[in-house]
């Protein structure tokens, strides 16, 4: 390969962690490889990996999403014991201009470069969106996350933020139940430790035990239930779209994203079925005297698995010139 033609990209999530290359903003699908966290060390086993594969090519730019805070150049993970630092990057790529982002940011900077049919609608708002408004990303999958998305003169901001893990929200005597459960279990009572594929398992648990059984499950199999229609699976299906949709419309009133809101990760796409037959619409609303006022904001599934490459990609790019 032509030395310094491409950058290098990395989605590292808290399982796996998906690499490729770009030319420029364009995403190389042919490019794209997927590592199990579980089988290497570091990150930078990860890379050697994947340029052993690319026969070592040589890199203008890196841009890494990272499932975890970022600060001064330093990422840590927040459900994996790696840290990863601009410098590391850089000597690891061999890139002369390197990033790191909270993998968030990287979806927020793919929208409005998403191939068609790589966002599909979840909930309309009742007018249109205003150019320049602002957006919203959560993603849902080992984690919890969320960030706005800000178009301005300069450019667009994505800012960060680790909202997964802010307190569960209660409307109900079961939603108290429920917070009791985890905080017994598992400490603080975050939002992650319900709304991710770990929190799923959980919340099965809880709804287990109102049942009087011990049965533990997996994710996976929980959808499984789910999909077949198994009672207590549905009702933890139930359990988990509502405190979505309430979750989310929290998160809407805070940011005002007129401009929509944006679901991804795998956990999200595996509800997505089930969204309008749980709810989620409802219990997005439901907030009072401002219920009409939820109905300005347009809700979407980003159904690309790779948007957080396509992300890098377009900021690594603007880094560039």
């Amino acid at each position: 390969m032509t030395p310094n033609r491409y950058s290098l990209l990395a989605d590292i999530g808290g399982t796996n962690t998906r690499v490729a290359l770009a030319e420029g903003a364009r995403l190389l699908p042919q490019s794209i490889r997927r590592f199990a966290n579980a089988d290497f060390a570091t990150f930078d086993a990860v890379l050697a990996a994947y340029l052993a594969i690319e026969e070592g090519v040589d890199c203008a730019g890196a841009c890494v999403a990272v499932a975890g805070p970022v600060r001064e150049g330093t990422a840590h993970l927040t459900n994996l014991d790696w840290t990863i630092t601009a410098d590391s990057l850089a000597r690891a790529t061999r890139a002369e201009v390197v990033a790191i982002l909270n993998d968030l940011q990287a979806q927020g900077h793919a929208l409005g470069h998403l191939a068609p049919g790589a966002q599909r609608p979840v909930m309309a708002a009742r007018g249109p969106a205003a150019a320049m408004a602002t957006q919203l990303v959560i993603g849902v999958g080992t984690g919890f996350n969320a960030a706005p998305v800000h178009e301005t003169g300069a450019g667009r901001i994505v800012l960060p933020s680790e909202c997964g893990h802010a307190s569960l929200p209660v409307r109900s005597a079961e939603d108290l139940r429920l917070l009791q459960f985890v905080e017994t279990a598992h400490g603080f009572p975050g939002v992650e430790d319900v709304l991710s594929g770990r929190g799923l398992e959980r919340l099965h648990a809880f709804v287990q035990r109102d049942h009087g059984g011990l049965a533990e499950a997996s994710a996976p199999a929980i959808m499984a239930g789910l999909a077949a229609g198994e009672p207590q699976a549905v009702e933890t299906g139930r359990i988990f779209v509502r405190l979505l949709g309430m979750v989310a419309g929290n998160l809407a009133l805070i940011h005002l994203p007129y401009g929509g809101i944006g679901l991804c990760g795998g956990v999200a796409r595996a509800f997505a079925p089930w969204l309008g037959p749980f709810g989620f619409a409802d219990a997005f609303r439901d907030k009072g005297r401002f219920s009409g006022f939820m109905q300005d904001f347009p809700v979407f599934m980003i159904e690309d698995d790779f948007a957080a490459l396509t992300g890098c990609a377009h900021y690594l790019q603007g880094r560039m010139g």
